[in-house]
C-alpha cells in the first residue's frame, strides 16, 4: 500500500489530515478565539507570502496573541507542507488559536500554548462560466462586528450573509454599512466609475486584502486610473463595472446586482485588462 503523504500540520507535527485531533476545550472551538490566513500556491510556490505573514501578525496583534513563529520559521514550515503535498497549485489554510485550557472561561488563560494548524487543498480554478458571464450579487446590510480588519476565525456573520446571498441565487453579497459598500462576505470589492477604478479605503469595516493591494499596485504600475474612496450605495448601483477579488478566486466580474444588469450585463473591458495583468504577474 502506498504511503499516505502528510497533508496537515498541527503543533510541530506533520500528519494525515484525517488524523488531526484538537481538544474540545480549544478556544478556537469554544469562542472563535483565533485568526487565520489563506495563501494560494502556484507551481508549488506560495504567492505573496510576505504580505500574508504581515497580515497574520496584524491579526495576532489585534487579538493580543503572541506570534508562535518568526517569519523565517513560518516560511520553512509552510513551504515544507506544500512540498509534502506534492507542490503544484494549492490553497494553504493556516490557523492560530489561543490554545486549550483546562476549562471554559472568557478571560485569557495563562501559560497556555497556542494551537497552530495548517492544511492544504488543491486550488480550484475559477469556473469558466464565471469568467465568461460574470457573477450575480446582492446588497446586504453588514451584521458583523466592528473589527472586520482582523482576520478572525469568528465568521458566523460572514456565513449567514453568504448563505442569504446563495438563497437568492447569487454568488456573493456586497456588504453595506452606514450607506456605503465595503466588501463581500469573503472577498474585497472594486468598482469602475467614470473609467476610474475605485476601492474602499482600509478601515476597521473591511479586511486589509492582500489581493486588493496587489490589484492597486498593478493599476499604478500600468497607469490605470484608480483611487481609494468610500463607495456610496447609489454609486455602487450606477457603476460601470463591479469586481470581487480574493486570494483563491483572484479577480472576477459582477454582471448582475440586486437583479439588475451591471453595465451592459457582460464582463467589462477594465476587468479584462486587470485580469490579464494579474495573470501575467502571477506567471512571473
Amino acid at each position: 500500500m502506498a504511503k499516505l503523504l502528510p497533508s496537515a500540520y498541527l503543533n510541530g507535527v506533520l500528519l494525515p489530515l484525517s488524523e488531526v485531533r484538537i481538544s474540545p476545550l480549544d478556544r478556537g472551538f469554544l469562542f472563535g478565539d483565533g485568526v487565520y490566513e489563506v495563501i494560494p500556491a502556484y507551481g508549488g510556490r506560495l504567492f505573496q507570502l510576505d504580505a500574508h505573514l504581515k497580515r497574520l501578525q496584524y491579526s495576532l496583534d489585534g487579538i493580543r496573541l503572541v506570534n508562535p513563529h518568526t517569519a523565517r520559521q513560518w516560511t520553512a514550515l509552510l513551504n515544507d507542507l506544500i512540498a509534502q503535498n506534492g507542490g503544484g497549485n494549492q490553497a494553504l489554510y493556516l490557523q492560530v488559536t489561543r490554545g486549550a485550557d483546562t476549562g471554559r472561561d472568557h478571560g485569557f488563560p495563562k501559560n497556555v500554548p497556542p494551537t497552530v494548524f495548517a492544511m492544504c487543498a488543491p486550488l480550484a480554478e475559477l469556473p469558466a462560466t464565471l469568467l465568461e458571464h460574470g457573477a450575480k450579487a446582492v446588497t446586504l446590510e453588514d451584521i458583523r462586528w466592528q473589527r472586520c480588519d482582523i482576520k478572525s476565525v469568528s465568521l458566523l456573520g460572514n456565513v449567514l450573509l453568504r448563505q442569504a446571498a446563495v438563497d437568492q441565487g447569487c454568488n456573493e453579497a456586497v456588504l453595506v454599512r452606514d450607506g456605503h459598500a465595503t466588501e463581500g462576505t469573503a472577498s474585497s470589492l472594486f468598482i469602475v466609475h467614470q473609467d476610474i477604478l475605485i476601492a474602499p479605503p482600509k478601515s476597521a469595516d473591511l479586511l486589509p486584502s492582500i489581493t486588493r493591494d496587489l490589484i492597486l499596485e498593478l493599476a499604478a504600475l500600468h497607469h490605470v486610473q484608480h483611487r481609494e474612496a468610500r463607495i456610496p450605495l447609489a454609486q455602487l448601483r450606477s457603476a460601470q463595472e463591479i469586481w470581487f477579488a480574493s486570494s483563491t478566486r483572484e479577480v472576477y466580474p459582477v454582471t448582475e446586482l440586486d437583479g439588475r444588469r451591471v453595465g451592459d450585463g457582460r464582463p467589462g473591458n477594465h476587468w479584462r485588462r486587470m485580469y490579464a495583468l494579474f495573470q501575467r504577474h502571477k506567471a512571473g
